[in-house]
């Protein structure tokens, strides 16, 4: 990760840590670069979530590209996917999505996109953290070479068409509701589904600027939970603020998690003879539950760091077709380049439609083993992870557990912290565990 750049852009408080003079020299040095590189008109489309200082960066963005010689195709509101979806599928030199994903609504974030709709490489994402520390100059455009602005809400509308095209079945009958977080899928997704057949009930759709992901969506789903039972309907999604993640809710009115999703649609491919290489792709944050769910049904997996980029970086090296986290993060690597919460729902509602068989059924397989996670703070993360007595108390922990559980120790990639999570049986075996290896930890000094 770079010094402003993270896995998902650079992202932090509006007008604090993000501010608007960041976005113009974004757009600067993306119009100037890509200009120069290819030594023609640079093309940039750029989509935006709800919050009230995305139009503060989508405008300052345009300037920035605009004096650098660019055109900036503007596709308004719209999610993170149709943003990567149009970027590939019109041979744009580029994508910029305003959002902050599920953060609340004064953070904000500039996600970058290459060519091809894939998050940007690191290359060229130091180059840009050089032009924001100005150790790189760029001239500035004169006269015919200076950019415009173009409206692409087409571009939005070409998306909810492919997202149409997506579905095998009609849902004609089926009663579905959907949390649009006051986001940005709440231009979307109920197009598309009512568009497909179904009967929606669609909340948390009056965005105000303020109120992306307050109480709603992915990140606070009771209000999805209580819609669906109360009203009897079929199935429940809910997205985060940019629409990049999916939850599901089934019909008794349960969650269902990524993990659970990346089962039953892994199975599917696996039934039909579409899942290449007999390999789902997780995090090691998955739940122990999921794994014993894939061994069952003889379904292989690969653990990647966390964050949707290094499972997609690992789906792409080894030709895998699905893969994702626990937050929802889904990536069917045939039909997206990133995660995509209605892309993600559609999918689901395949699998109900083609097996007929409610949500809860498809889902039970996937039992969840509790969890404890501490988080303890040192004075330094590679000290303390690579203690040999540390390490010693982890395997001892692992060999304790066996096949019952799993234990995971990882550094923070923020915080001055080691985050030490135990899965098992029980809580307290959970508990028992940790606090078995943290004590460990602040016997050899490493507290901070």
């Amino acid at each position: 990760m770079g010094k402003y750049f993270g896995t998902d852009g650079f992202r932090g408080e509006a007008n604090i840590d993000l501010n608007y003079e960041h976005a113009i020299k974004i757009g600067r040095f993306l119009g100037w670069y890509y200009g120069a590189r290819l030594d023609k008109k640079a093309k940039v489309v750029i989509g935006k979530d709800t919050r009230r200082s995305s139009y503060m960066f989508e405008y300052a963005l345009c300037t920035g590209l605009m004096a650098s010689g660019a055109d900036a195709y503007i596709m308004h509101v719209t999610t993170t996917p149709s943003v990567s979806y149009i970027t590939r599928a019109d041979d744009f030199d580029c994508g910029i999505m305003i959002s902050a994903s599920h953060n609340p609504f004064y953070d904000n974030g500039i996600k970058l996109l290459n060519t091809n709709g894939e998050k940007m490489d690191e290359e060229t994402i130091l180059q840009v953290e050089n032009y924001l520390d100005g150790k790189l100059e760029i001239p500035l455009s004169t006269r015919q070479e200076i950019g415009r602005t173009v409206d692409y809400v087409e571009g939005r509308n070409r998306y909810m068409g492919y997202l149409m095209s997506m579905s095998k079945y009609s849902f004609k009958g089926k009663r579905v509701g959907l949390d649009v977080a006051n986001g940005a899928a709440w231009t979307i997704a109920e197009s598309v589904f009512e568009a497909l057949g179904a009967k929606t009930m669609v909340i948390s759709k009056e965005p105000d600027g303020f109120n992306i992901n307050t109480g709603c969506g992915s990140t606070h789903i009771e209000k999805l939970q209580q819609l669906v039972v109360e009203n009897h309907l079929d199935v429940g999604f809910a997205y985060d603020g940019d629409a990049d993640r999916c939850l599901c809710v089934d019909e008794k009115g349960n969650v269902v998690t990524g993990d659970h999703i990346l089962y039953i649609y892994g199975l599917y491919m696996k039934e039909r003879g579409k899942l290449i290489n007999n390999k789902v792709v997780t995090t090691v944050m998955s739940n122990f539950g999921l794994y014993k769910a894939l061994d069952a049904v003889g379904i292989e997996y690969e653990k990647t760091k966390v964050g949707d980029k290094y499972v997609y970086e690992n789906m792409v090296q080894n030709g895998h077709r699905i893969g994702g986290e626990q937050s929802g993060h889904i990536i069917f690597t045939k039909y997206a380049t990133t995660g995509d919460g209605i892309l993600t729902s559609i999918k689901m509602m395949e699998v109900l439609l083609a097996k007929n068989k409610p949500l809860s059924e498809l889902a039970a397989p996937v039992v969840f083993y509790p969890q404890v996670l501490k988080n303890v703070r040192v004075i330094s993360k590679p000290a303390a992870q690579n203690d040999p007595d540390v390490q010693a108390a982890v395997a001892a922990v692992s060999e304790a557990l066996g096949d019952t559980g799993r234990i995971l120790v990882r550094e923070s990639g923020t915080e001055p912290v080691i985050r030490v999570m135990v899965e098992a049986g029980t809580k307290e075996i959970c508990e028992k565990y940790v606090d078995r290896v943290i004590e460990v930890i602040k016997e050899k000094g490493h507290l901070a």
